[in-house]
């Protein structure tokens, strides 16, 4: 008898929570099948089979257990299933050569309508946390069955609304436990706001020449670099740069010292059927923005597949978050710790600007810095701001460590 234990998913994780089993009690399983999907405070992680026989299950879904406990056991004894019926021998085949096919062929029958238009263990947890039920999804798994990435795909690619009449009325209430990773980041909120001076600063930016840029170039960055151009690298740059200018914006207190980081890994805030996660580009001021635009795929894909890794997530500098996507025109995100600050992006309206003495249309969007006060001073978040400010509205600056192509060619 094999037994299966919960691996730790990482320092200072003491239980995870049973998300989903991904095979039932009974099942015969492989070496190195996934058996469970596990939530830990920090990401979900797959569980798989330590040897192949009969697993027999020892937690429920949304059990909390401890790291090195007992959660199913293999029988190693057991026989694996015939993967077809094999040949019958000629003198049997001449006895009953009908009986033999018929049975069979019957039961693949009915598992097929059994399974096609069902969810998984956890594509059932998914569809339960997005409000999408299994008619809003076809299903690829075996006899029709809907997998995960099923539900995961026809997300991605936008999942019509269905015919409603209303969305309750009937006074009821229902009562859902909260994941481990929802646990986690809400005691991280509240120690935040308890265990800072937390403030935050505002500005707008034009975007126009980004927007324009883009525009014009986007066909030809995307034939060239096989990517496409977002805003997100404009700002992850312009961010960078900016760190240069006011290190202790990219720093962070420990005990009663600062810790300086000569590199930028910034945390880029991306949507995942779990919620909000957060990603780090590493070094992203070495980057240029065609390796940010593709990194930042990379990243937001592994979130939306819940295949990122610890190490993915965990060791940013600085974070940005965009709001805008979701249609907010102003925010105040809160610190990501143990870093100082974090830039909140927003949507982009069209509103009336002063240009020159005339009024202009232009496509604006507000930005908020929320700092740490006790190691960043107003002074330093408001110039960290004014230089994002600055780089995006003119994005020649970006290349120029900030400055104007003229300064850099005069040396001032």
């Amino acid at each position: 008898m094999e037994e299966v234990k919960v691996p730790s998913p990482g320092e200072s994780i003491s239980e995870v929570d049973i998300a989903s089993w991904t095979v039932a009690d009974g099942d015969y399983v492989t070496i190195d099948d996934v058996i469970a999907e596990i939530d830990s405070d920090k990401a979900t992680l797959e569980l798989t089979a330590t040897a192949s026989g009969t697993i027999s299950l020892k937690a429920e879904e949304g059990d909390t257990v401890e790291v090195g406990q007992i959660v199913a056991e293999i029988d190693t004894s057991a026989e694996a299933p015939a993967a077809a019926p094999k040949a019958a021998a000629p003198k049997e085949e001449a006895k009953a050569p009908a009986a033999e096919s018929t049975p069979k062929a019957e039961p693949a029958k009915q598992e097929t309508s059994h399974a096609a238009g069902h969810p998984s263990p956890s594509a059932k947890k998914v569809m339960a946390e997005n409000n999408v039920s299994a008619n809003q999804v076809t299903g690829t798994g075996k006899g029709g069955r809907i997998t995960k990435q099923d539900v995961v795909e026809a997300m991605a690619a936008g999942i019509p609304a269905e015919s409603t009449q209303g969305w309750g009325g009937s006074r009821e209430k229902s009562r859902e436990k909260m994941s481990s990773l929802r646990r986690k980041v809400a005691e991280r909120l509240v120690a935040v706001k308890n265990e800072t001076a937390m403030l935050t600063t505002f500005n707008e930016v034009d975007m126009t020449e980004v927007m324009e840029l883009r525009k014009r170039m986007k066909e030809r960055f995307r034939e060239h670099h096989n990517v496409n151009l977002g805003f997100m690298s404009f700002f992850t740059k312009a961010v960078t740069e900016a760190l240069n200018h006011f290190p202790k914006v990219n720093g962070m207190i420990d005990g009663n010292e600062i810790i300086f980081h000569d590199y930028a890994d910034i945390g880029i805030a991306v949507s995942s059927p779990k919620g909000l996660m957060v990603p780090v580009v590493r070094n992203a001021e070495q980057m240029s923005l065609a390796e940010i635009e593709a990194d930042i795929k990379r990243l937001a894909l592994k979130a939306r597949d819940g295949k990122l890794s610890m190490d993915e997530m965990t060791g940013g500098t600085f974070t940005i978050t965009n709001g805008g996507v979701f249609g907010s025109m102003m925010s105040t995100p809160i610190i990501n710790p143990p870093q100082s600050a974090i830039l909140g992006m927003h949507n982009i309206v069209e509103r009336p600007m002063a240009i020159n003495g005339e009024v202009k249309i232009r496509p604006m969007m507000y930005l908020a810095l929320s700092y740490d006060h006790r190691i960043i001073d107003g002074k330093e978040s408001v110039g960290f701001l004014v230089k994002v400010k600055e780089m995006i509205e003119n994005p020649s600056r970006i290349i120029f460590g900030g400055k104007n192509p003229d300064e850099v060619l005069l040396g001032l």
